[in-house]
């Protein structure tokens, strides 16, 4: 990826574009969440089945996957900030069309919700390289922090989503939430045009000419990968299925079951940065073991929600046990392959982007069999196989948890 330059005897122009890469970060978490956030809605007024319902996520991973795996040869084509707005055009068309399957017969509302989730997965993709590479741009004496931040900025738009979709559920008009995400959208997408942002140097041409052919040979690149699908798989059964599991098969309200899901990617969000800080102190590679034994306790004690506070609580638990397994995870790889930073990190992202979507949509065929607490119980194997995964990884790679 090329080098950025942000003048520094522009503040009010850099203050903007600050705003607006940390605004953009928040708003796809948003748009990430839409669906889920309405699932229950979008279930009974469309009339469309959990089998249907876990298919929506296979568009969405898909075009992820494609598009942050090809994003960085095209950001060498057309420039970040290029990739920016186009990004936050295809979130806004996502979300139109989310709105548009509300006001059309039985018949089409299923397929625009499948363009609605294919635009929202090739959004996110192109994201991922302009926002993980401006907030360096702009912050270049704490690239960390800046990239922690922006992360963080996503997580609580995953967490604002559910809060927000709560008040137009109970009004009875959820399309409203959708349209009101799509409009703020082409509103971001117009300013990313039109505002200051870091420029390409031109120097940087020396890297494009590198394939990275001889790491996507590497069994050890796709051990990392396997971590990341499975670790996936828990992520996507925790999350997309979380509202319907506490509003239909325990009862509970549709604003209980919304905010579970809120408290899920807010414990996720503030977890990265509680451990952000804890690895300053305990070895990183210890937190990255932990964790996945926390997911696999938290999906055993899920079973036992029955009441407002055990649902929202274990949610919590589970947003915690989720929240800095995948950075660690890309901090991982990236120390496996110094030099091909961009490239793992990329396969990393499309990687768990179709863990999350097959995960959802295996669940769906399994409900003919089990109930969602057996399923719950069963995920569990999920983060066990990543524990052991993750252990071979590192006791190849000579960095033992302790370290």
């Amino acid at each position: 990826m090329r080098e950025l330059t942000m003048s520094s005897n522009r503040p009010a122009s850099m203050r903007a574009a600050v705003l607006l890469v940390y605004a953009a970060g928040f708003l796809q978490g948003l748009t990430l969440v839409c669906v889920p956030a309405l699932s229950g809605a979008l279930k009974q007024s469309l009339a469309i089945s959990d089998a249907r319902y876990g298919t929506l996520f296979l568009p969405q991973v898909a075009c992820t996957a494609l598009a942050a795996l090809f994003g960085g040869a095209l950001a060498r084509r057309v420039g970040l900030q290029t990739l920016l707005w186009l990004s936050l055009l295809a979130n806004a068309i996502s979300q139109l069309a989310v709105t548009a399957s509300a006001h059309v017969g039985m018949d089409m509302s299923f397929a625009i919700l499948l363009v609605g989730t294919a635009t929202l997965g090739l959004g996110f993709g192109l994201s991922s390289a302009p926002l993980n590479s401006y907030p360096p741009a702009f912050f270049p004496q704490h690239r960390d922090a800046s990239v922690v931040a922006l992360h963080t900025a996503l997580g609580l738009g995953l967490a604002a989503g559910p809060l927000l979709a709560g008040p137009f559920l109970m009004m009875g008009n959820w399309a409203q939430f959708s349209l009101w995400l799509g409009g703020i959208s082409i509103a971001l997408a117009v300013v990313a045009i039109v505002v200051t942002l870091p420029e390409s140097e031109s120097g940087a041409e020396r890297h494009a000419a590198h394939t990275g052919s001889s790491v996507l040979a590497s069994p050890a690149l796709w051990l990392f990968v396997a971590i990341a699908m499975l670790y996936a798989f828990a992520e996507g059964t925790f999350s997309n299925w979380a509202v319907i599991y506490l509003h239909e098969d325990r009862a509970l309200s549709a604003a209980v079951a919304a905010s579970a899901l809120s408290v899920f990617w807010g414990a996720l969000a503030v977890g990265r940065l509680l451990i952000s800080a804890l690895v300053l102190r305990v070895p990183p590679a210890r937190v990255w073991l932990a964790l996945p034994v926390l997911m696999a306790i938290a999906f055993l004690m899920l079973p036992l929600a029955r009441s407002p506070a055990t649902g929202i609580g274990l949610f919590a638990v589970a947003g915690f046990a989720c929240s800095a397994f995948f950075p660690l995870t890309i901090g991982r790889v990236s120390e496996r392959f110094p030099a091909e930073t961009a490239l793992v990190s990329s396969v990393m992202v499309a990687a768990l982007m179709i863990g999350v979507g097959l995960g959802t949509f295996l669940v769906a065929p399994l409900r003919a069999m089990l109930s969602l607490p057996q399923l719950y119980r069963l995920s569990a194997l999920y983060p066990i196989a990543v524990v052991v995964l993750a252990y071979l990884a590192l006791r190849i790679h000579g960095a033992r948890p302790s370290r």
